[in-house]
C-alpha cells in the first residue's frame, strides 16, 4: 500500500479528489491511502498563527517553520518514505519522477505551501521540491493532487489494462500520442482513417508509429 501524507491547511479541498473515481476504488481495495495533517496543529499560540512577515521586508506573508516542523515530526515515517515541498521554484515534476516514486517508496509526504511561501529553513526537513510547472499557484494543493494522480495510477493493479500505462504520452520519451478513434466510423462527414479499419496490425503499428512515436500494442 502506498500512504500519501497531505500536509495543508485546507485539508478539505482534498475531499471530492480523494473519494471519486479511481482514486477512490484504488482506497476501497487497499492500494492506496491518505492521511492529513494541519500544521495549525504544531502551532503553539492560542490563535493557531502559521504565518508572519517575512524578515527584511517584503509583500505577504510567509508560512513559518515551526508549526510545519512539528507536524512533520509528528508524522509516522516508513521505512521507505518520502518529504517533498510542493513549489515553484523546485525540480520540475516529470513522468520519469513519477514513476521513480511509484517503484522505490511506500509514503509520499506532500507540504502544500500557501500565502508568499514557506520558511527556506524547511529545506533541512525535506528530501526535496517538487514544482509541477512554471506557474504560481494560490497553495500546493492542486499541485498536490497532479503529484498523487500521476503516481498512483503507476501502482501495480491501479488500471485495468496495463498497457494503458506503457502506451502512453511521455512514458516512452515522446510528447505526442497516435490519435486514436472509435465508434461511429463517421460523424458529420469525418472519417476514421482507413488503415485503423484495414485488421493490417503491422500497417496499424507502423500509422500510428508515424503519428505518434509510440508503438501499439500487439493486436491492437
Amino acid at each position: 500500500m502506498m500512504t500519501f501524507d497531505i500536509v495543508t491547511l485546507f485539508p478539505a479541498l482534498f475531499d471530492s479528489f480523494a473519494n471519486e473515481s479511481i482514486v477512490a476504488r484504488a482506497q476501497q481495495e487497499g492500494r492506496i491511502r491518505f492521511r492529513y495533517h494541519n500544521p495549525r496543529m504544531g502551532a503553539r499560540d492560542k490563535h493557531h498563527t502559521v504565518d508572519d512577515r517575512p524578515y527584511g521586508g517584503g509583500a505577504g506573508m510567509l508560512m513559518k517553520i515551526d508549526p510545519l516542523v512539528r507536524t512533520l515530526k509528528k508524522i509516522k515515517k516508513f521505512k521507505r518514505s518520502r518529504t517533498i515541498l510542493l513549489s515553484p521554484s523546485g525540480t520540475q515534476f516529470t513522468q520519469r519522477k513519477a514513476a521513480r516514486l511509484s517503484r522505490r517508496y511506500d509514503q509520499i509526504i506532500l507540504i502544500c505551501g500557501r500565502y508568499e511561501g514557506v520558511d527556506a529553513r524547511i529545506t533541512n526537513y525535506i528530501d526535496e521540491e517538487i514544482s509541477v510547472g512554471p506557474y504560481v499557484l494560490n497553495g500546493g494543493e492542486v499541485a498536490a493532487m497532479a503529484v498523487v494522480e500521476s503516481v498512483f495510477r503507476l501502482l501495480p493493479g491501479v488500471l485495468g489494462n496495463s498497457e494503458s500505462i506503457r502506451e502512453e504520452t511521455w512514458t516512452s520519451g515522446t510528447t505526442k500520442k497516435y490519435p486514436q478513434y472509435t465508434r461511429p466510423e463517421v460523424f458529420d462527414g469525418h472519417r476514421v482513417p482507413k488503415v485503423l479499419l484495414s485488421g493490417d496490425h503491422a500497417r496499424i503499428a507502423a500509422w500510428r508509429t508515424k503519428r505518434g512515436g509510440i508503438l501499439s500494442p500487439k493486436g491492437a
